[in-house]
């Protein structure tokens, strides 16, 4: 008996041995891979060069990374698969041709996060203090893309983002919709050391059930980011930062404790930003704004060709006009590309109806919605 259980036990260890050798050669295979990949890209870009072709854009990764998800029979999350070919096409972007993204900072930021979920981690990311300076950044091309929030699913409309594009010439290329999951971080471990609790008022009030069950003597203190807010704590034993876990990493912090916000359905969407147009997809978003004549029934009479064409309008938001008292943009966005002739149509005969129409961008949808 003691011979026979031996012989299982060494079974047993040549397998995992063996599993263990074939998950090495596997590996180096894709190492291999991934260096040949990173080759055909720099070749592809000398033979786009002199030919004088436009290199590959974001629709084209969309495009592949929408090819390898249908392909994609798992175990492979989904959701995992996207990030890890971000990370692919990222690092081959890199090798032809860095990119300098613009976001809303400072680093670890919920804004640095979607950029880096979107863009891959290879790129450069430079953290902008405002939404006027991402806009910037990238309107005098010392950027090449920006990133910036635009709506919670509890707060609403960042008005701010929505009011410069009336003021700036770009385009929207991308969005990301990134769960906000708000942690308590500190350099104590223990719950009732903290005294004090630092972050920006939007997080502050999104947790405000969790702080006045879990910690009600605590202090609460307003800064002008979570990331501040984590960098002021690391020196500090009994305070605590409603941050991200990202920042926890970065700032060498423990998270005392995890997802606190008060509504677990917490969402915030993303606009990626830059000058060129981006092709279609197939499963894309067109966002427009536009004013519309102060007299009665105008708003109606506008939208009117959006109902006739049965294209589906996924969103209205309305902002007051600066220029004018009590006149008012509309933002909509509507289902398909500007390419797609219906598209194209309805916006043309919504033009002829109102004051002012900007096309702000057509651009894949997010599959995090």
């Amino acid at each position: 008996m003691t011979g026979d259980k031996k012989g299982v036990t060494e079974m047993a260890s040549d397998d995992i041995e063996s599993s263990i050798n074939s998950m090495n050669l596997i590996d180096n295979h894709i190492l291999d891979l991934i260096n040949r990949r990173l080759e055909l890209a720099l070749k592809l870009k000398t033979l786009q060069n002199e030919k004088n072709l436009e290199p590959l854009t974001y629709s084209d990764e969309e495009c592949s990374i929408k090819r390898l998800s249908e392909l994609n029979s798992g175990p492979l999350d989904p959701k995992k698969m996207r990030i890890l070919f971000k990370n692919i096409f990222s690092i081959s972007q890199e090798a032809v041709k860095p990119r300098r993204i613009s976001y809303l900072g400072p680093e670890a930021t919920f804004t640095h996060i979607a950029a880096m979920n979107h863009f891959g981690d290879s790129a450069s990311f430079l953290p902008q203090p405002g939404i006027l300076d991402v806009f910037l950044e990238v309107e005098k091309e010392r950027c090449d893309f920006g990133v910036v929030p635009v709506e919670n699913s509890i707060e609403g409309s960042v008005n701010y983002t929505l009011d410069l594009f009336f003021e700036f010439n770009l385009k929207i290329c991308a969005e990301k919709y990134l769960t906000i999951s708000h942690d308590l971080l500190s350099k104590s471990k223990k719950l009732e050391e903290i005294k004090v609790v630092y972050s920006h008022p939007q997080p502050i009030a999104q947790c405000r059930g969790w702080l006045r069950k879990n910690i009600p003597n605590a202090r609460i203190e307003e800064c002008r980011s979570t990331s501040f807010a984590a960098q002021k704590v690391v020196d500090i034993q009994d305070a605590a930062a409603i941050a991200s876990s990202e920042a926890a990493r970065i700032y060498n912090l423990n998270v005392t404790a995890s997802r606190i916000g008060d509504h677990s359905n917490n969402t915030t969407r993303f606009l990626m930003i830059g000058k060129n147009e981006t092709a279609r997809t197939g499963d894309d978003k067109t966002s427009v704004m536009f004013a519309a004549a102060h007299v009665p029934g105008a708003l109606y009479k506008t939208l009117e060709p959006i109902a006739k064409s049965g294209i589906n309008m996924l969103k209205l938001e309305s902002r007051p006009s600066k220029h004018e008292n009590w006149n008012y943009f509309f933002f909509v966005d509507l289902e398909g590309h500007i390419e797609d002739r219906k598209i194209q149509d309805t916006v043309s005969k919504m033009k002829e109806l109102c004051l002012f129409l900007k096309i702000l961008g057509s651009y894949p949808r997010s599959i995090d919605t």
